[in-house]
């Protein structure tokens, strides 16, 4: 399969700069998806977070992998789905390994665990440098975007 470029992402996504997470995606299927975040120092959120040791905050790599999920689920809708997106429904199974720093390469693996009309749930796990950073299980709903 192609890879989505950023512009591709952004017909799929409705989130902008400064809050969008992803920088491609790799690969990915009805059922899995593959993509990364470029972390840089550049990120509003190492201001203050913290100044002299920065690190990803976990929230902010919660957004990441959500919106790489959120990529899948959006495609996988279709032309049938179009202004329809993924909503952040809840999180189970949350853990965190390892720091996030500028200059690692975020990679997020999507695994889709069940799917219905209007809600689902993916098992998620983000790595840097083939080592889990974080990972858990989310559900989403969907719901209607605004027209892009």
């Amino acid at each position: 399969m192609p890879e989505l470029d950023i512009n591709e992402i952004s017909k799929v996504l409705q989130q902008r700069y400064p809050f969008l997470m992803v920088d491609r995606i790799t690969e990915y299927d009805d059922t899995h998806i593959t993509g990364y975040k470029n972390v840089t120092i550049n990120e509003a959120f190492f201001q203050g977070h913290f100044p002299g040791n920065p690190i990803m905050p976990g929230v902010m790599i919660l957004e990441s992998m959500g919106q790489v999920a959120s990529v899948m689920v959006g495609l996988k809708l279709g032309k049938e789905g179009k202004n329809k997106i993924a909503f952040f429904a809840g999180a189970d199974k949350v853990r965190f390994r390892k720091h996030v720093k500028p200059g690692d390469k975020l990679v997020t693996k999507v695994e889709l665990l069940k799917a219905r009309s209007n809600s689902g749930k993916a098992k998620v796990a983000a790595y840097v440098d083939d080592e889990v950073v974080a990972e858990g299980e989310f559900l989403f709903i969907v719901g209607e975007g605004a027209e892009q």
